[in-house]
């Protein structure tokens, strides 16, 4: 693998907590259930989009609390 390029599949060997596995299986839709693969796919997708939903919704409210930007936003509204 070249420097600095990401393979198209990272195989990484864990240790997950045997209780972990069994509440992620218990609540994981029927095509998840039986592929651990699949599953941990699926929630570190969801953490990714969650970290950066909630980095965008931070950088927002940086943004509102901005008193300059709340100056400009009265003189847009004209208020």
């Amino acid at each position: 693998m070249k420097r600095g390029k990401m393979a198209a599949t990272v195989r990484r060997s864990v240790a997950l907590p045997g209780e972990l596995v069994r509440d992620a299986a218990a609540v994981a839709e029927p095509d998840l259930k039986d592929n651990l693969n699949r599953l941990v796919i699926v929630a570190l997708r969801e953490y990714v989009r969650r970290r950066r939903e909630g980095e965008f919704d931070r950088a927002m409210a940086d943004m509102a609390a901005d008193p300059a930007i709340q100056s400009e936003m009265k003189m847009v509204l004209g208020l």
